[in-house]
């Protein structure tokens, strides 16, 4: 991927949007909820799983591998803690 081809941070709060609205992966919704219901703002949780999904397309860019919804997930349920920013 060309670096004018990475996803800006509006791309990836629009991308996290639409798995919300499509239900898909489910895990995005569940978590917006936890967040929420834990008493994280709602716009400030939709920007804490764009950060998750960031290190996905991060990685897809970086790595040129394919978007690993395990991963994803698994940093879905580290929210709000966000231990992929100390990762070298």
């Amino acid at each position: 991927m060309q670096d004018d081809e990475i996803m800006t941070g509006d791309m990836l709060v629009e991308t996290v949007k639409n798995q919300l609205d499509d239900g898909n992966p489910i895990k995005v919704k569940e978590t917006l909820m936890r967040l929420v219901m834990t008493g994280t703002p709602r716009d400030e949780a939709i920007e804490m799983i764009a950060c998750a999904l960031s290190v996905e397309v991060f990685d897809v860019a970086k790595n040129g591998g394919s978007f690993d919804l395990k991963r994803y997930s698994e940093n879905l349920d580290a929210l709000p803690d966000m231990p992929w920013e100390f990762e070298d």
